[in-house]
């Protein structure tokens, strides 16, 4: 597998994630679409890293602490996306608890009505 494969894929996953958020009504079913998006994020973000040119990262035909940092980047800042998605997720779930007490549905169209 190569890049622009895995960048292919990423770009699908995004796109159906997209679909996703803007065709549901559920607000359970966008959440989870907005998770999807996410996951093609972190897809991009560690295909880049694992594809970086090793001729740059070597010096002196050894292998530098530069190189090892940098081949590590994508899957830094994947872990970094997976942790702000669960933070996301929990505080989108505590929304979808006080609106389905208040409102007994889950529909983005009731989700205004919270206010105050």
């Amino acid at each position: 597998m190569n890049l622009e494969s895995l960048l292919i894929l990423s770009a699908l996953v995004f796109c159906i994630g997209l679909y996703g958020v803007l065709s549901k009504i559920n607000i359970v079913s966008t959440i989870m679409s907005i998770e999807i998006m996410f996951n093609a994020v972190i897809i991009a973000a560690v295909a880049f890293s694992r594809y970086t040119p090793a001729s740059l990262l070597l010096e002196n035909g050894e292998i530098s602490t530069f190189a090892i940092n940098t081949a590590l980047t994508g899957h830094v800042f994947g872990i970094f996306i997976i942790s702000i998605a669960a933070a996301e997720s929990a505080l989108a779930l505590a929304l979808v608890f006080i609106m389905f007490n208040k409102k007994s549905s889950v529909d983005i169209v009731d989700f205004n009505e919270l206010n105050g």
